[in-house]
């Protein structure tokens, strides 16, 4: 049976939901009932007055906020109208002017609890706001008063905790006690973290041959640090310029921002090299074309060493000037008497060897060498005149002119004296002549001699004798064979024993002849290509008894004398 719609109309309804329904419309309605104490709500400002701030928490009432929990220790107040702040029911619920009174600042203290909490057990960063010093370190706002101690104010120790007054800085919560009030943070252990994090990101970054910039940390005499950004580089010295350099500060300094390029990454060792120099072209690429050989310089002399000066010819391009190519003469004993560090030089290019990053530099090459012209300033035979200035057991060097030595042999200081070393004839710094005896300008030699001053006594002797001649000499030294006898200055002769008569007062082991008594010898033997004088005393003796006998017949015929008056006048002869 069907049923009318009018009766359907007519039925009574429900004054109550059913029992399915009413926890659901609970729950609908469930934020108009009032909050409770204590937790923490979060609402929206909706007006300001000199006395309070009014603000909507989603409930039937609004709540305020007195005013001075928003104002600033300047007087300034820190909220304005549709700013959202945490707050929380104060008193019991109480209502003022049906309002309900709310607290800010108990509301910030447990929101800052909360967070502090929820950082410390993640290990979190929290920013906080250095308010003054205190006994071992600083007070510090992380939303409630925090100590962090000294030694943890920096990554370094630091003496000047002042500094860090009203500064807004990192910190990790290091201990966390909210039932007695107590937070110990440190910047230290949040700068390590940061920097930690950026050093990780930096090293993921870099490669070898990167183009980077960093800030110049510090400097030190072998090069700087630089800052990439959580992690340093080392740029050596040596890096930093083609040019000499003393030390970093010439072109660095502290602080700065550069460019540098990454030469070296070792990621286990964390460690890096840095190349500033290298971003420039290398010049030494094309010295060849800018220095050719026999080309005139202009440099400036940047150190000098016992073997020569070096001559920066531009920055980082340096050539060497030996000592030998300072100057023609060989008397110089350190560069440091041709030049002083800093002279402008000019010089001729010898070598090039780019390759090896070497110019060889000439600064006498400027004038021309004197041992060109030698031959057409002196001839064979010519008497010269210069110092002494080396003194050698074969001989002394004696300069002529600057840059022309010559040799005087040790056998050619003395034509009579048996010189042992030259020092026994000349000084060093001795002014002498000499003659010149050999020119030799390919191997740059010229020989002197000293005793060509004078003539020589032996060829005067040979000029002057012939075999036969009676000589008057010295006996000098004895030897097994015979007895050597001075006949002049420098010339000797030899009398061997087999020479020397018999002598019945002749003491065994005794010379022949005595060492120093002169006697009459008679010349057997002349070999001048030797040098050698052959002597004879017995020859003299046999002459002076001829020449007797011969003046015994002579005067015998002339007087017609008997035998027995020729007898008599030997016999005489004999006695004398």
């Amino acid at each position: 049976m069907a049923t009318n719609s009018s009766d359907e109309r007519l039925q009574p309804t429900p004054m109550w939901p059913e029992a399915e329904d009413y926890g659901q419309l609970i729950d609908d309605y469930s934020h108009l009932a009032p909050p409770a104490e204590g937790e923490l709500l979060r609402g929206t400002v909706l007006s300001v007055t000199p006395t309070e701030v009014i603000v909507d928490i989603g409930f039937k009432s609004e709540g305020i906020v007195p005013i001075s929990q928003v104002t600033a220790p300047d007087g300034s107040v820190t909220v304005k109208p549709g700013d959202e702040i945490d707050v929380m029911i104060d008193r019991h619920g109480q209502q003022i002017d049906g309002y309900i009174l709310l607290s800010h600042t108990r509301a910030v203290r447990l929101r800052a609890w909360e967070n502090l909490d929820l950082a410390y057990r993640q290990g979190l960063l929290v920013s906080g706001h250095v308010l003054r010093r205190t006994k071992g370190g600083l007070v510090v706002d992380v939303g409630v008063e925090a100590f962090l101690p000294a030694s943890h104010a920096d990554l370094r120790p630091i003496h000047d905790l002042d500094r860090l007054i009203g500064q807004d800085i990192p910190v990790k919560i290091l201990k966390l006690n909210r039932r007695r009030g107590n937070v110990v943070v440190s910047r230290k252990a949040a700068l390590e973290e940061e920097l930690a994090e950026r050093k990780r990101a930096t090293l993921e970054l870099l490669e070898e041959g990167a183009i980077v910039t960093g800030l110049v940390k510090n400097l030190t005499d072998y090069g700087a640090f630089i800052d990439l950004g959580g992690i340093d580089g080392l740029l050596h010295i040596s890096d930093m310029s083609y040019g000499r350099i003393n030390h970093p500060s010439e072109i660095l300094a502290e602080g700065e921002a550069i460019t540098v390029k990454v030469l070296k990454l070792d990621r286990e060792r964390e460690r890096i090299s840095l190349g500033l120099k290298q971003l420039q072209p290398d010049p030494w690429e094309s010295v060849e074309e800018r220095y050719p050989l026999g080309s005139r310089v202009i440099g400036r002399v940047v150190s000098i060493t016992d073997y020569g000066a070096f001559v920066e010819l531009e920055p980082g391009v340096e050539g060497l000037i030996h000592v030998s190519e300072m100057t023609w003469s060989r008397r110089m004993k350190h560069p440091s008497k041709v030049v002083k560090v800093g002279d402008q030089v000019q010089a001729v290019v010898l070598d090039v060897r780019a390759a090896d990053r070497r110019i060889s530099l000439g600064i006498k090459q400027l004038e021309p060498d004197p041992w060109t012209t030698v031959a057409d300033r002196y001839s064979v035979g010519s008497v010269v005149e210069g110092r002494v200035r080396k003194l050698t057991d074969f001989g002394a060097f004696i300069e002529i002119e600057e840059g022309i030595d010559g040799l005087v042999h040790i056998s050619d200081l003395s034509w009579t004296k048996r010189v042992k070393h030259p020092s026994e004839v000349l000084k060093k710094g001795q002014m002498t002549q000499a003659v010149i005896l050999q020119i030799d300008p390919h191997n740059r030699r010229l020989s002197l001699g000293i005793k060509q001053l004078e003539p020589d006594a032996w060829e005067t002797f040979f000029r002057s004798h012939q075999v036969g001649d009676i000589v008057r000499g010295r006996v000098t030294r004895a030897a097994s064979f015979g007895v050597f006898v001075e006949l002049a200055p420098g010339v000797e002769g030899l009398c061997h024993n087999s020479e020397i008569p018999p002598s019945a007062d002749r003491i065994a082991g005794e010379p022949p002849l005595a060492i120093g008594q002169e006697y009459d010898f008679k010349i057997i033997k002349l070999h001048e290509a030797d040098k050698r004088i052959g002597l004879s005393l017995r020859a003299v003796a046999d002459d002076e008894e001829r020449t007797r006998l011969e003046e015994y017949q002579r005067q015998a015929a002339a007087a017609t004398m008997t035998i027995e008056e020729v007898i008599h006048l030997k016999n005489r002869g004999d006695a004398r």
